[in-house]
Protein backbone atom coordinates (compact mmCIF):
# COMPACT_ATOMS: atom_id res chain seq x y z
CA UNK A 1 0.00 0.00 0.00
CA UNK A 2 1.57 3.48 -0.72
CA UNK A 3 -1.32 5.59 0.53
CA UNK A 4 -3.89 5.57 3.16
CA UNK A 5 -5.89 6.39 0.30
CA UNK A 6 -5.78 2.91 -0.61
CA UNK A 7 -7.04 1.37 2.95
CA UNK A 8 -10.76 -0.40 2.54
CA UNK A 9 -11.31 1.20 6.04
CA UNK A 10 -10.49 4.41 5.23
CA UNK A 11 -12.58 3.98 2.11
CA UNK A 12 -15.58 2.94 4.58
CA UNK A 13 -15.29 5.84 6.91
CA UNK A 14 -14.78 8.44 3.52
CA UNK A 15 -18.60 7.36 2.55
CA UNK A 16 -19.57 8.03 6.12
CA UNK A 17 -17.88 11.26 6.05
CA UNK A 18 -19.23 12.43 2.87
CA UNK A 19 -23.20 11.13 3.91
CA UNK A 20 -22.79 12.51 7.26
CA UNK A 21 -21.81 16.14 6.01
CA UNK A 22 -24.87 16.20 3.39
CA UNK A 23 -27.43 15.13 6.02
CA UNK A 24 -26.43 17.37 8.18
CA UNK A 25 -27.05 20.33 5.43
CA UNK A 26 -30.51 19.23 6.58
CA UNK A 27 -30.60 19.64 10.44
CA UNK A 28 -31.68 23.05 11.56
CA UNK A 29 -29.85 26.45 11.85
CA UNK A 30 -29.83 26.57 15.28
CA UNK A 31 -27.76 23.64 15.68
CA UNK A 32 -24.81 24.91 13.67
CA UNK A 33 -22.80 25.28 16.45
CA UNK A 34 -23.69 22.56 18.23
CA UNK A 35 -24.79 19.24 16.88
CA UNK A 36 -23.96 20.00 13.27
CA UNK A 37 -20.38 21.06 14.39
CA UNK A 38 -20.17 17.99 16.56
CA UNK A 39 -21.61 15.54 14.13
CA UNK A 40 -18.87 16.80 11.23
CA UNK A 41 -16.38 16.79 13.56
CA UNK A 42 -16.40 13.24 14.71
CA UNK A 43 -17.41 11.86 11.44
CA UNK A 44 -13.94 13.75 10.43
CA UNK A 45 -11.99 12.51 13.15
CA UNK A 46 -12.30 8.65 12.09
CA UNK A 47 -10.76 9.55 8.62
CA UNK A 48 -8.41 11.58 9.84
CA UNK A 49 -7.06 9.49 12.75
CA UNK A 50 -6.75 6.31 10.34
CA UNK A 51 -4.67 8.44 7.64
CA UNK A 52 -2.14 9.46 10.71
CA UNK A 53 -1.94 6.21 12.13
CA UNK A 54 -0.67 5.23 8.13
CA UNK A 55 1.53 7.91 8.54
CA UNK A 56 3.00 6.81 11.46
CA UNK A 57 4.95 3.76 10.52
CA UNK A 58 4.99 1.70 13.91
CA UNK A 59 2.37 -0.52 14.31
CA UNK A 60 1.45 0.25 17.98
CA UNK A 61 0.88 4.11 17.29
CA UNK A 62 -1.08 3.09 14.42
CA UNK A 63 -3.22 0.38 16.13
CA UNK A 64 -3.91 3.38 18.86
CA UNK A 65 -4.79 6.03 15.88
CA UNK A 66 -7.59 2.90 14.37
CA UNK A 67 -8.70 2.97 17.95
CA UNK A 68 -9.52 6.02 18.30
CA UNK A 69 -10.74 6.27 14.96
CA UNK A 70 -13.09 3.46 15.80
CA UNK A 71 -14.05 5.69 18.97
CA UNK A 72 -15.16 8.26 16.79
CA UNK A 73 -17.12 6.89 14.72
CA UNK A 74 -19.73 5.54 18.23
CA UNK A 75 -19.56 9.20 18.60
CA UNK A 76 -20.93 9.82 15.36
CA UNK A 77 -23.68 7.35 16.20
CA UNK A 78 -24.13 9.07 19.30
CA UNK A 79 -24.69 12.29 17.68
CA UNK A 80 -27.17 10.34 14.98
CA UNK A 81 -28.85 9.12 17.46
CA UNK A 82 -29.36 12.67 18.85
CA UNK A 83 -30.41 14.08 15.74
CA UNK A 84 -33.11 11.42 15.54
CA UNK A 85 -34.24 11.85 19.29
CA UNK A 86 -34.80 16.00 17.74
CA UNK A 87 -37.05 14.68 14.71
CA UNK A 88 -33.80 16.02 12.44
CA UNK A 89 -33.85 12.23 10.75
CA UNK A 90 -36.23 9.49 10.43
CA UNK A 91 -36.29 5.71 11.58
CA UNK A 92 -35.04 4.89 8.07
CA UNK A 93 -31.79 7.22 7.91
CA UNK A 94 -30.94 5.96 11.16
CA UNK A 95 -31.28 2.68 9.79
CA UNK A 96 -29.14 3.44 7.30
CA UNK A 97 -26.54 4.87 9.09
CA UNK A 98 -26.06 2.56 11.65
CA UNK A 99 -25.41 -0.25 8.82
CA UNK A 100 -22.60 1.91 7.46
CA UNK A 101 -21.11 2.31 10.45
CA UNK A 102 -20.85 -1.44 11.50
CA UNK A 103 -19.47 -2.07 7.66
CA UNK A 104 -17.14 0.86 8.84
CA UNK A 105 -16.53 -0.70 12.43
CA UNK A 106 -16.03 -4.53 10.91
CA UNK A 107 -13.25 -3.30 8.42
CA UNK A 108 -11.44 -0.74 11.32
CA UNK A 109 -12.10 -4.10 13.39
CA UNK A 110 -10.49 -6.15 10.34
CA UNK A 111 -7.10 -3.74 10.21
CA UNK A 112 -6.45 -3.01 13.47
CA UNK A 113 -6.85 -7.28 13.67
CA UNK A 114 -4.05 -6.91 11.06
CA UNK A 115 -2.11 -4.66 12.32
CA UNK A 116 -1.41 -6.69 15.79
CA UNK A 117 -0.63 -9.84 13.86
CA UNK A 118 1.77 -7.77 11.86
CA UNK A 119 3.20 -6.24 14.99
CA UNK A 120 3.95 -9.61 16.93
CA UNK A 121 5.34 -11.58 13.61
Amino acid sequence: MNSFEDLEAWKSARTLRVAISKTAKTFPLEEKYRLIDQILRSSRSTTANIAEGFGRFHYQENIQFCRQGRGSLSETLDHLICAFDEGYITMEIMGTYRIIINNCLRILNGYIAYLVKAKST
